[in-house]
């Protein structure tokens, strides 16, 4: 509430407080795959809608924007927060994004005016549904997150560019180069590197060096340095296989 009144001072707080209530009433028991309550799916959007500087109306649909997912009747929306709400909620749930034209819509020009359009207010709410959806992406099955990941790139990054929004334009980008061209950690290349090249050593010594090695490397406090570390044992293995696979010479008397 404290974003929306420092862009709208006249905002009436009891209105956004009852869709707040309205929200949580009704999505009640329901939760996401990642077990949060779904209740934090709409606060989250709603946030993302007042950074955007979008008009009390707008953050009270973005906090409702998923009821007609929920028993809650059309006619009970209307009743408690009127025609326009209700109306834009309606839009919300029916837009089709690949479909949206970007011609003569221009979000941050409508963050700075403190008035969007309609359509300008849709296309918000569905860019910031998107944009919470794909940085909990990680919580759904990974054929999803492909499709969507693939659809955020190819369909709603750049719509989001196309209207003014670079910055949620550029997280999408990123959050959806993340999914479809993950990156393996350092560490964990360099761990498997050591675990592979135990296999060089002889049968019975391989399970000392597999513990030891790794235990070393997590001893680092750089990439550079376990990268050292690393490339000195790939260097030393050879040596270290022969000369475990030596047999022991004769004490001398």
């Amino acid at each position: 509430m404290a974003v929306v009144r420092a862009h709208h001072p006249d905002a009436d707080a009891s209105l956004i407080e009852h869709a707040h209530d309205e929200a949580a009433l009704w999505h009640e028991g329901q939760t996401r795959r990642s077990g949060d309550p779904y209740f934090t799916h709409c606060l989250a959007v709603a946030a993302i809608i007042a950074e955007l500087r979008m008009p009390p109306a707008v953050v009270c649909a973005a906090l409702l924007h998923d009821i007609d997912d929920t028993p809650c009747s059309p006619d009970r929306v209307l009743e408690h927060f009127g025609q326009d709400i209700a109306q834009l909620i309606s839009d919300v749930h029916a837009a089709k994004l690949g479909g949206t034209p970007s011609s003569g819509l221009n979000l941050e020009a409508a963050r700075q005016a403190l008035h969007p359009s309609r359509e300008e207010a849709v296309l918000a709410i569905c860019l910031a549904h998107r944009l919470h959806n794909m940085r909990t992406i990680a919580f759904v099955a990974p054929a999803t997150q492909y499709r969507k990941a693939r659809e955020t790139l190819d369909v709603l990054a750049p719509l989001a560019q196309a209207v003014g929004l670079s910055d949620v334009s550029r997280e999408l980008h990123d959050l959806s180069i993340a999914v479809l061209q993950p990156v393996i950690p350092t560490f964990a290349i360099t761990t498997r590197l050591l675990a592979m090249l135990t296999l060089l050593l002889p049968t019975p010594q391989r399970a000392r060096w597999r513990e030891e090695w790794p235990a070393e490397l997590a001893t680092l406090p750089t990439r550079r340095a376990r990268t050292d570390f690393a490339f000195r044992v790939l260097l030393r293995t050879p040596s270290l296989s022969l000369t475990l696979r030596r047999p022991a010479g004769r004490e001398r008397r």
